[in-house]
């Protein structure tokens, strides 16, 4: 890209015919506001029209250098290779997934909001009412998820899952592996080895529920009242929340805006009775039975062996659509997760059920520590080993570090015949060969 320079009083008269030399001296601040890449000049020769003469001479031009990338660091390539997903640990709280000082400068400023009786600025849909554009999108991630459930459950009946019956590996294989990683009460009694049986969708799709609610901003789920709201899919009740709507699962659509001073709500439109006509519906025979992954494999039939790539195309295409568009919603809308359990629930703040189990429960009486939610932990990813050749040998510990990863449901699709998105392809390490374990302390 070439930049004219617009000097100081010009030192060239253009009735002569002659090169013209200028120094131009670039001061920091104007390189700086130019653009951060390195500059260097040019000169090259231009004809000027003067009146009705024709001059030509030679000018200096700016140029800047194309910006370098590192290998495979390209926008909108992939590295070669990438580390396994790391395994958090179980004693220790889940990380914030917004940086902690961000957290506090925004209470503090709503803090001072607060003590000057001024109202928060909320924006839809903070204050409970719907974002227009990302209706459709809702649209989209429900019909995608009903998709997803039926092509993995018609996939299972051709590809075989298993899953370890005393912690949650997974794999997707002909056979178990022998891969000793097992962390399971019983474990060292099997040196480490996993104890293989026959795998449901439930292991490939992991069931991530939370509570429904008519109004997210209405009263908060308690202990005592747990079993007066349903429990659904998190993306289904992200879909609703966002506005899709469902008979059997109703919501509350405002036309007024929640208004909140600091952490009160001074106008939520008032408490309003929740209907509740689901429960004089038959769940098997509405329409809320494909919501859902429980007995999925029963309603649908195996698939012909010549539709089994296309039904795993379809699959692919529709978890991708639904992580996409989960992705999207979350960025407007409020979903917590607690740091130390897998309990999700979609609303502006958590619910107050004493059901956590895990890292020092007993301090908090129960009670689950709510943070901001990822998208990893509204839909899992439910990473997997990578089988190269499923009918081949199990694969072994000592070749551990040659295998990849990939969630469970883009292996199986692959497995099926559907081709892989590039995002998955360095963690899964396709380009790597596998050695005999013979030749594997021969490796550098």
């Amino acid at each position: 890209m070439l930049q004219t320079l617009s000097t100081a009083p010009s030192l060239w008269n253009p009735s002569q015919r002659s090169a013209c030399l200028e120094i131009v001296e670039f001061q920091r601040s104007q390189l700086s506001s130019l653009s951060p890449c390195p500059f260097y000049l040019k000169f090259g020769s231009k004809s000027v029209q003067k009146g009705r003469a024709l001059v030509s001479g030679t000018f200096p031009y700016a140029c800047q250098r194309p910006k370098q990338y590192p290998a495979g660091k390209k926008p909108g390539e992939y590295p070669q290779n990438m580390d396994l997903p790391p395994v958090l640990p179980k004693k220790k709280k889940k990380p914030y997934p917004i940086p902690f000082k961000e957290i506090q400068k925004a209470a503090r400023k709503d803090k001072k909001l607060a003590e000057r009786g001024m109202e928060k600025p909320l924006q839809p849909p903070k204050n409970g009412l719907l974002v227009p554009e990302l209706i459709p999108v809702a649209y989209e991630v429900l019909d995608a998820w009903k998709l997803l459930i039926k092509g993995l459950a018609q996939l299972l009946h051709v590809i075989p899952v298993y899953g370890c019956s005393e912690c949650s590996e997974v794999h997707v294989a002909h056979s178990g592996h022998n891969i000793q990683d097992c962390k399971g009460p019983s474990s060292s009694k099997r040196r480490g080895l996993h104890s293989w049986v026959k795998g449901s969708i439930n292991d490939i799709l992991i069931p991530i529920e939370s509570y429904h609610l008519y109004d997210p901003f209405g009263r908060r789920i308690k202990h005592e009242t747990r079993f007066d709201y349903d429990r659904i899919p998190a993306v289904v009740e992200l879909c609703i929340q966002a506005g899709v709507d469902i008979p059997e699962y109703p919501s509350r659509r405002r036309t007024n805006p929640v208004r909140m001073i600091g952490k009160k709500i001074i106008d939520r439109g008032g408490y309003v009775e929740e209907p509740k006509p689901w429960r004089a519906v038959d769940p098997s025979s509405s329409s809320i039975i494909d919501l859902d992954t429980c007995g999925a494999c029963e309603r649908f039939p195996p698939p012909s062996p010549e539709d089994v790539p296309i039904i795993a195309q379809e699959t692919m295409n529709a978890h991708e659509t639904v992580r996409t568009g989960v992705t999207k919603l979350m960025k407007k809308y409020t979903v917590k997760a607690c740091g130390y359990c897998s309990e999700v629930h979609v609303g502006p703040w958590g619910h107050n059920a004493k059901l956590c189990g895990e890292f020092k429960h007993q301090w908090r009486d129960g009670k689950h520590g709510w943070q901001d939610a990822t998208v990893s932990e509204v839909f899992p990813p439910n990473y997997v080993w990578h089988v190269q050749d499923p009918k081949g040998p199990p694969m072994r510990s000592a070749l551990k570090r040659y295998y990849g990863k990939a969630p469970a449901v883009v292996e199986l699709c692959m497995q099926a015949g559907a081709q892989v998105p590039r995002r998955y392809k360095p963690m899964m390490r396709l380009d790597i060969i596998v050695p005999e374990s013979e030749e594997a302390s021969l490796v550098a």
